[in-house]
Order: structure tokens, then sequence, then C-alpha cells
């Protein structure tokens, strides 16, 4: 009975992953043909070499890597909760160190690079 849920589950995985397969990669090849060669004068593809380009993609930029579901921010969430008003200050601080300002706060203040 489990073998046939595990079949079950890896077919069902294999027949997702063909279908997603085929529907990025039609889209990849709709709009490179549809914008590269109007653009920048670059020749249409073919539905293989769009699969390919979306293959290239996912090794050179790390795929699902950075994926982490629905849940990913909770755990920070659940972090700052529990944090005193100075914990969080601090924090503030370390981060502002660290990454610095940005947005509409860096634009206001004068001498800022950009």
């Amino acid at each position: 009975m489990r073998t046939r849920w595990v079949m079950k589950m890896i077919i069902g995985g294999l027949v997702a992953f063909t279908i997603a397969l085929a529907l990025f990669g039609q889209a990849v090849h709709y709009l490179w043909n549809w914008l590269m060669p109007a653009l920048f004068h670059l020749p249409a593809i073919t539905f293989w070499q769009s699969v390919g380009l979306l293959t290239l993609s996912w090794v050179l930029f790390g795929g699902w890597r950075g994926y982490r579901g629905p849940r990913g921010g909770r755990r920070m969430m659940g972090r700052w909760k529990q944090m005193t008003p100075e914990e969080r200050a601090k924090f503030r601080e370390f981060m502002l160190s660290r990454c610095g300002s940005f947005g509409t706060e860096a634009e206001s203040k004068p001498g800022t690079a950009s």
C-alpha cells in the first residue's frame, strides 16, 4: 500500500515538473522572440533553447535556494516580539551600521552618496 503511494507521488511530481517546464519554457520562448529581436537585434530562439536559458539562469542565480515558503519570516518576527525596546533600538543601530540607510531617509539627508 505504501509503495503505491510513493509511486503515485513520484509520478505526480514528474508530471508536475514536466508541465511547469513546458509552461515556463514556452513563456520564455514567446517573450524572447517578442522582445529581444526588436530591442537588441538578437536572433529568435527555439523552445529547447528557451529551456536551456531557463536551466542556465537556474544554475547561475541559484534556483530555489532562497525560497523559504510562506513561513520564512516568522522566526525573526517571533524574536522581534520578544525583544525589549532597548534591544530593538540596539538591533536597528547595528543593522544601520552594517547595511546603511536607504530609501527616502537617505535621499533627504544632505551629503549622502547615492
